[in-house]
């Protein structure tokens, strides 16, 4: 039984002072202040200043407060931060710390541009990953199943794979940069002694023209041959760098003999990459080349709910829902959306609603202007009642699937400028009589089922923007 859990945390406190300069101390860990700590779920509340210093904290010290918490406390202590948000009002929010990683990251240095040397080849190497994109919290759904499980069998097996190389491409925001930085941490943790190393392309493309100018490019080329696991992001922004792409073509060819893993993210196919040469492609076709979709609404309402849970934000299930529905598959513009209501609502000191949500979604996404079409309506209609289009198209008289019809043809008829006939052909195959009779039938429902015409409104908030 922990007699004194105060004690044990000013305890947690000398550890770390032996551990750390004065001034980081000073700075990061004493203005942390203890608020209790509850045996039963073996967690520590601390309270911090600000989100910086929360952010600070998780990124360069979480594996130092794990350490002295469990020599301290013991093992499985989950620490939890309570963050002043708005020191005025008195607002704070909890949130629960991230898994401690294995990987020590190093504050930031100056010299981020610069060509990489051979002192760096032998010394201890940054593998410039972002810490905080892990697996844990890389949720799952039908978009990245594939991705998602092949990135952690190369994690865990890194260059003794068929998924070598490993090319993963899709659109901006559907996760590619958390998935190769996931695939590095994991990597990293499993293998502390392998070189592994995130660049962006165009880091890669800086570092190479700096090499060149100081006529240092031996010393590039070995360096980058000395990496294990290496992982280039955005590399269709190498369109035009031509002696770019030939110089880590020398370093791919090196790696791949060797066994080395390489990752790839592009937003594009290699097919579509105007640069790449046919010798590459061919290279490229060894491996695994995968897609990354958009994630569709169900992920999109799951990725919402663990951050919600991660940051210790209340949304109601409705603004959820028209969140995931209206940010166009995003995970960026989702993140976004999340972020500018808290922020909203801790200015304005509101709770978050469906009319502060509709105010920030117009601010914050890029809602998609082409007009909607039959397929649109009927998937946002079908999602919505979990009722297959196969089930829509049948001949089916079933009671839900006629009410699913019956919908589909009168937002049809609302949304877009076909005709009754033309709806119900791409709707099973009808005549315009039934479509006629399903809008009318639709809305004199509408005007006396008040739940119905909820259910309606919650369908139209996912495209009602591109009216």
């Amino acid at each position: 039984m922990v007699n004194n859990p105060k004690a044990l945390w000013d305890n947690c406190l000398k550890l770390i002072k032996e551990n750390v300069t004065e001034q980081q101390y000073k700075t990061w860990f004493a203005p942390i202040v203890f608020e209790k700590y509850d045996e039963n779920s073996r967690t520590l509340l601390v309270q911090v200043p600000s989100m910086y210093v929360y952010e600070y904290l998780e990124q360069y010290y979480v594996n130092l407060l794990s350490k002295v918490l469990t020599r301290c406390f013991g093992q499985n202590i989950q620490l939890t931060y309570r963050v002043v948000t708005d020191k005025q009002h008195g607002l704070s929010q909890q949130i629960v710390s991230e898994e401690p990683s294995t990987i020590e990251p190093a504050p930031p240095t100056n010299r981020g541009n610069q060509s990489p040397t051979v002192l760096d080849a032998v010394s201890q190497l940054n593998p410039q990953l972002d810490i905080h994109k892990t697996f844990h919290n890389y949720i799952e759904g039908d978009s990245n199943k594939l991705p998602r499980t092949v990135g952690l069998s190369i994690a865990e097996h890194p260059g003794k794979s068929t998924f070598n190389p490993f090319f993963v491409y899709g659109p901006s925001g559907c996760g590619k940069t958390h998935l190769i930085n996931a695939i590095g941490v994991h990597c990293k943790e499993m293998y502390p002694q392998k070189r592994v190393l995130y660049v962006s392309a165009r880091l890669f493309q800086v570092q190479f023209t700096d090499a060149s100018r100081k006529n240092t490019v031996n010393d590039f080329i070995n360096f980058y041959q000395s990496i294990d696991v290496l992982i280039v992001d955005d590399v269709q922004e190498w369109a035009t760098a031509e002696r770019t792409v030939a110089t880590f073509f020398h370093i791919f060819d090196h790696l791949f003999r060797l066994g080395k893993q390489i990752i790839l993210a592009s937003d594009r196919p290699p097919v579509d990459l105007g640069w790449l040469q046919d010798r590459m492609l061919t290279r490229f076709s060894c491996g695994l080349i995968a897609e990354l979709e958009k994630p569709n609404v169900q992920l999109c309402i799951d990725i919402l709910n663990a951050k919600c849970h991660r940051d210790g934000l209340k949304i109601p299930a409705d603004v959820i829902q028209f969140i995931a529905e209206t940010a166009n598959g995003s995970v960026r513009d989702l993140e976004g959306v999340i972020n500018s209501l808290l922020t909203y609502s801790i200015v304005y000191n509101t709770n978050v609603d469906m009319r502060l949500a509709e105010r920030v979604v117009k601010r914050a996404v890029k809602i998609d202007n082409k007009p909607l079409t039959i397929d649109d309506i009927l998937e946002k209609v079908c999602n919505h009642y979990n009722v297959s289009q196969q089930h829509v198209f049948s001949k089916s008289r079933k009671r839900d699937y006629v009410m699913v019809r019956q919908v589909s043809m009168y937002l049809a008829q609302k949304y877009t400028k076909m005709p009754a006939s033309r709806i119900g052909q791409l709707i099973g195959g009808r005549d315009h009589s039934t479509v006629i009779h399903s809008c009318s039938t639709v809305e004199q429902r509408l005007k006396v089922d008040k739940t119905f015409s909820a259910e309606l409104t919650s369908i139209e908030n996912s495209f009602k923007l591109k009216k």
